[in-house]
């Protein structure tokens, strides 16, 4: 007689449990932490805007020469794009980034003194800075984001678990600050993408080595959840 397979949660489900299943992810993932190498919210934050599109892994290659060269806000601010380009040219969209964070750089010294802002409003003023940027350094920096950072990992994972059903980050975002305690915030956004990075991966899942697979709605059929439209 073939064994009845379990009964698959369901979404609601899933919801109503999400923060004991955020529990089980920090015990899977205890060491989920912002993967940009710094030592302080000037290089975080330059980090983090030379990140956008591109991997942690080359950003990290990158930034020690940058940062040995100009080290403070105001050493970069009185560099030109030109001068930074050859230091980033492994990154993605290099020239545009590097004259968002000379820019950036010089209005840290113009308009703070040099130091990194602590609010949501003045850091996203800065060039190359979001939402999701600032969120980052607020979370990272001074342990107090305004919302969860939500990245393409952050995005798959939170709808494979029945999280949220939408698909723009601006609204997934809204949807887990909703659902999550806010002080779980930054170390949410962390777990989630160390879980994609780990386990729960775009193009291969492991559904089997998954240790919420049995609160997680998309359990055996990931892969088909949660991707950018036209790769599914």
């Amino acid at each position: 007689m073939t064994p009845t397979p379990p009964k698959r949660i369901t979404a609601n489900e899933a919801k109503g449990r999400a923060v004991e299943t955020l529990h089980r992810l920090f015990a899977i993932h205890p060491d989920a932490h912002c993967e940009l190498v710094h030592r302080n919210p000037f290089e975080l934050i330059v980090a983090t805007v030379l990140s956008a599109q591109t991997t942690d892994v080359a950003v990290n290659k990158a930034t020690p020469a940058l940062f040995a060269k100009y080290p403070t806000a105001q050493a970069l601010a009185k560099a030109t794009p030109l001068d930074v380009e050859p230091l980033v040219s492994t990154i993605g969209m290099y020239r545009q980034k590097s004259k968002n964070i000379v820019k950036l750089a010089s209005m840290l010294v113009e308009m703070h003194g040099g130091q990194v802002p602590k609010s949501l409003g003045q850091l996203v003023e800065l060039p190359g800075v979001g939402r999701k940027t600032a969120n980052v350094v607020l979370g990272v920096a001074f342990g107090a984001p305004e919302g969860v950072v939500v990245d393409t990992h952050v995005m798959r994972i939170s709808q494979r678990l029945g999280w949220t059903k939408e698909t723009d980050a601006g609204a997934i975002e809204i949807a887990l600050c909703k659902l999550l305690p806010r002080d779980y915030w930054d170390r949410a956004s962390h777990t989630l993408v160390f879980h994609g990075r780990r386990i729960c991966g775009a193009v291969k899942p492991q559904c089997d080595k998954c240790g919420v697979a049995d609160v997680c709605p998309s359990a055996g059929r990931a892969v088909n959840v949660g991707r950018k439209a036209g790769r599914a």
